[in-house]
């Protein structure tokens, strides 16, 4: 099992899953390395739209007090900012819909929550998933864009912030 803060982000999400299902990794412990993982490198690799902390951790938390919820359980993730979520903005890359907060959750994002994973942020876009692009940069060389619409999910795996991400 990894020790280290540093290993828990180079994890494969089904590393870290198959962990997680044998209790022989906490989701909190996973939930702070990301965290910490991106409080260090998002300054530089501008992976996220959205983040919130505090519920990811106490959603860790529960998970870790409870019984496993499915596959992803306390696996963290984050969702390209095209998918809903009820508890974050989806503004999808654009400055017009940037206050909207979505109702509920997009299927894809309802099934992994259902699934036990732990949401930590929405990830840049390209605005509309198509025009201007992001902010995002490579994380192996921040001279490059990662290119594309789901730029902010794939730098953020890329780079460890993350095991898993949505994009399109």
């Amino acid at each position: 099992m990894p020790t280290s803060p540093s290993s828990l982000n180079n994890l494969h999400a089904w590393q870290a899953a198959a962990l997680l299902a044998r209790r022989e990794l906490t989701a909190v412990d996973l939930a702070r390395a990301c965290l910490d993982r991106i409080a260090e490198r998002e300054p530089h690799v501008q992976a996220f739209v959205h983040r919130d902390a505090d519920a990811a951790m106490a959603r860790a938390r529960a998970l870790d007090a409870g019984p496993l919820r499915g596959l992803l359980h306390g696996l963290p993730f984050g969702v390209k900012d095209l998918f809903d979520t009820f508890d974050a903005p989806t503004g999808y890359g654009s400055p017009i819909y940037a206050a909207q907060q979505p109702l509920a959750d997009a299927a894809a994002v309802a099934l992994c929550r259902e699934a036990g994973a732990v949401l930590l942020g929405k990830t840049v876009t390209t605005e509309l998933a198509n025009m201007h692009p992001g902010v995002t940069r490579n994380p192996h060389n921040l001279s490059h864009t990662p290119g594309g619409s789901s730029s902010g999910s794939a730098a953020a795996v890329a780079d460890g912030m993350l095991p898993l991400a949505l994009g399109t």
